[in-house]
């Protein structure tokens, strides 16, 4: 019950930040903004301290974590994926101009008897 206490206070604090962009409309623009990012700052500070946010930084730790173990491709490997996807668009591209002319010639010409002009 306490985590669901402080998460709604969290979510109170976020939305005082983000009336305080509005109610200090008279002001510079630097301190309306600096009233969002204290609310969104307080406010993931009382959620950080509930277990969800306590998994969710465990997590968020994990993905890093996994994100650096990815192997990029080299440059010569992108290009040639690269060139591959390309000539393989250009390929599907002829071949569907060529199909769709053919069953034009096929339906205008020879079924219906319609000559374009």
């Amino acid at each position: 019950m306490a985590d669901k206490i402080k998460f709604a206070l969290a979510l109170v604090i976020l939305a005082a930040g983000v009336a305080g962009f509005y109610l200090l409309s008279e002001q510079a623009m630097i301190l309306r903004v600096l009233a969002v990012l204290v609310g969104l700052a307080l406010a993931v500070s009382v959620a950080w301290k509930t277990e969800p946010g306590q998994r969710f930084f465990v997590f968020s730790n994990e993905a890093v974590i996994e994100a650096k173990k990815v192997v990029w491709p080299t440059r010569k490997e992108t290009m040639q994926t690269t060139g591959a996807v390309f000539a393989f668009v250009v390929v599907m591209a002829l071949f569907l101009y060529l199909t769709d002319k053919s069953l034009e010639w096929v339906l205008y010409d020879l079924v219906l008897g319609w000559k374009k002009s």
